[in-house]
């Protein structure tokens, strides 16, 4: 038995998205349902939709920033009850044995995680299908609890763009004191200003944009270096335990390097290629590194919820209609937001019927 959903999906790389119907599964014993309310619109979403690293496959139903309510449990669910605001991310399974899943970093999973879409289902080899839709359906194991009082919409974008900033913050131990700078002020670094400065860091961006001063400092700033003005740069050396890179697209590590203390880190999390020449002069006179990261994994997602909860921090969002999507994806490509697009999923209701199909389930 599967269920017919209606979403909205990309037929080809060229292609913009528009209405779409497909099948979800029944519910396995350890499955969830789930009634998306909304979903966060990435980066990813776009690149993905567009085929820019080469390995979608289409129909593509994007989104990975979900967040519903639960409308039904498989009999061996026993974390959930129905009306509970939940979450999914950029998961819904992994092989949960190999060294990294035994961790709890399923996202570095040794066979690859099943990513929540443009993906193939480990158990019956059905593609995944994003939250650009009416309903989810996911192993209770991969989906998290939204605390009591956390704006949902605002939520949305944690499930991405805030555990891709948290677990670098945790990992590298950002605790009281630690320096941190954040490369970047979008949907990624707007989330990393915030969690930084509510882990007690002392907390840098370095932005090329002279009128984004305020703004940072309204998000958790305490400094703010143009990395354009040579003299701020030089009065910078030295300082960072933890630089977090957002910028999404090719450009010179160079200039931030010697800002890195003794023993410090620059981890890139918005750049997915190759890097232009990077000098391991100051890497050696220091012992600095550089490093990568994505998301986390399913505990240490549960974990920034709950304490975005206790905290009382979400995304700066601009919530749009499904209908909005593609001019959404033109918006984002100009940095045309502040700073997370957040679909109301209650707008997917507005299509009609058949008339919002482009084919049967394939």
């Amino acid at each position: 038995m599967t269920v017919n959903i209606l979403g909205y999906a990309a037929q080809s790389a060229t292609d913009m998205l528009a209405p779409f119907r497909f099948e979800r599964r029944d519910p396995r014993p350890d499955d969830v349902v789930i009634k998306i309310l909304y979903c966060g619109v990435c980066h990813s979403d776009l690149h993905m939709a567009h085929n820019d690293w080469g390995w979608s496959f289409y129909p593509l139903v994007p989104g990975h920033e979900i967040i519903g309510r639960v409308v039904a449990v498989g009999a061996d669910v026993t974390r959930f009850q129905l009306g509970d605001p939940v979450g999914i991310g950029c998961m819904v399974d992994s092989c949960r044995q190999c060294s990294a899943c035994e961790q709890g970093l399923e996202q570095y999973c040794e066979e690859g995680s099943t990513l929540t879409y443009s993906s193939y289902d480990r158990h019956d080899q059905r593609p995944t299908y994003g939250g650009y839709s009416e309903r989810i359906v996911a192993s209770e194991k991969f989906v998290v609890k939204v605390p009591d009082g956390l704006d949902l919409a605002g939520a949305a974008p944690l499930l991405c763009a805030g555990i891709t900033t948290w677990s670098p913050l945790r990992h590298w131990k950002v605790s009281p004191g630690s320096q941190v700078a954040i490369i970047g002020l979008g949907g990624l670094g707007h989330m990393g200003l915030k969690l930084a400065k509510a882990l007690g860091a002392e907390v840098t961006l370095f932005t090329r944009s002279p009128g984004k001063e305020a703004d940072a400092r309204r998000l958790g700033a305490d400094q703010i270096v143009l990395s354009t003005d040579a003299v701020q740069m030089a009065a910078a050396k030295g300082r960072f335990d933890l630089i977090i890179d957002t910028v999404p697209y090719i450009h010179d590590l160079n200039p931030y390097l010697p800002t890195l203390a003794l023993n410090g880190t620059l981890v890139l999390v918005g750049y997915v290629g190759d890097l232009t020449s990077t000098s391991t002069v100051p890497l050696i006179l220091g012992r600095k590194a550089v490093a990568g990261s994505v998301i986390g994994g399913i505990a240490e997602t549960q974990e920034l919820l709950d304490f975005c909860g206790q905290h009382g921090i979400t995304s700066d969002i601009e919530v749009i209609r499904i209908q909005d999507i593609n001019t959404a994806y033109e918006r984002m490509l100009k940095s045309d937001v502040k700073y997370r697009f957040v679909i109301d999923m209650a707008s997917l209701k507005a299509q009609v019927g058949d008339n919002s199909s482009h084919g049967n389930t394939p």
